[in-house]
């Protein structure tokens, strides 16, 4: 079920509950991938993975997100069965140590499915579910929440000329077309979460509309997830390497949180948990 007051929202699941009118939860970024755009962020074998995801979940982390393909800009894809075995060890031993909650981050049915069989509670994926009913059925089916991102393009290309005459106005309806398909294919409208895609086919012009107006994202009804941890719009405007962006992330991601973003997908939950205390503290004292 999912309960709405104005923009306050909860999704409950098998034993799990996101409640949007207590807290802004905190999504950890766990890559087993070698070529992740944050080398900080890459772990690419079990062993460094679980370890890694040991450490968010001590720092707080509310949920974490398990990727076994780059998505960063230009990357190539790869196969099914390389993503599976990367992913699929990691998503059975979390889960006999950690009751949080296990997200995974693909764009592909085959990986989802060993993902759900594995016991994985969500899934988040850079594809939107565009026009992918099979994709679209199985989530229904697993009736897990799902997070729908926007994107222009795909990975490979999705940098090379990105183009809105009116970027907020186009990616909101091009985000609400996503959430009609997958309403369409069975997914309950209360386990939908919408994903604006920072850096995903956008100009820093765009990506800074985006936080300008996330109150205008949620107009929408369903809780919005922003990503926009150490990406290169922040180079644009701090002139920062990769490496040298937490200063930038933490002043968006506060930006974002006051603005009404439910969910942040960070790189660094430490620091993020306590941005969001201050943010949280901000709040409680009107």
């Amino acid at each position: 079920m999912t309960h709405a007051s104005g923009n306050l929202l909860k999704i409950q699941w098998q034993n799990h509950l996101l409640d949007f009118s207590k807290k802004h939860y905190i999504m950890g970024i766990l890559n087993i991938t070698p070529d992740s755009f944050y080398p900080d962020s890459r772990t690419p074998n079990f062993d460094t993975a679980f370890k890694k995801a040991g450490e968010m979940i001590a720092d707080g982390a509310d949920i974490l997100d398990i990727g076994g393909e780059s998505t960063r800009p230009g990357s190539d894809p790869i196969s099914v069965e390389e993503e599976i075995q990367r992913v699929v060890p990691l998503i059975k031993a979390l889960k006999n140590q950690w009751n949080g909650i296990l997200s995974i981050d693909t764009k592909k049915i085959e990986v989802a499915s060993a993902a759900l069989d594995a016991g994985v509670d969500m899934i988040n994926t850079v594809s939107g579910l565009r026009e992918d009913d099979r994709f679209a059925r199985l989530v229904a089916e697993a009736g897990v929440p799902v997070v729908l991102m926007h994107m222009q393009g795909t990975p490979k290309t999705m940098q090379e000329q990105p183009h809105y005459t009116d970027p907020v106005n186009e990616i909101k309806h091009e985000l609400q077309l996503l959430a009609d398909h997958a309403m369409a294919c069975g997914i309950k409208k209360e386990l939908i979460i919408l994903d604006p895609g920072i850096g995903f086919g956008k100009r820093v012009s765009d990506n800074l509309a985006i936080l300008n107006y996330i109150r205008s994202f949620r107009e929408s009804g369903f809780p919005l997830l922003i990503g926009l941890s150490r990406k290169s719009f922040l180079d644009a405007v701090t002139g920062r390497s990769v490496e040298d962006r937490l200063a930038g992330t933490i002043a968006a991601q506060a930006v974002a949180a006051l603005s009404g973003a439910n969910i942040l997908r960070v790189h660094d939950v430490k620091e993020a948990v306590d941005t969001i205390k201050v943010v949280q503290a901000i709040a409680d004292s009107k």
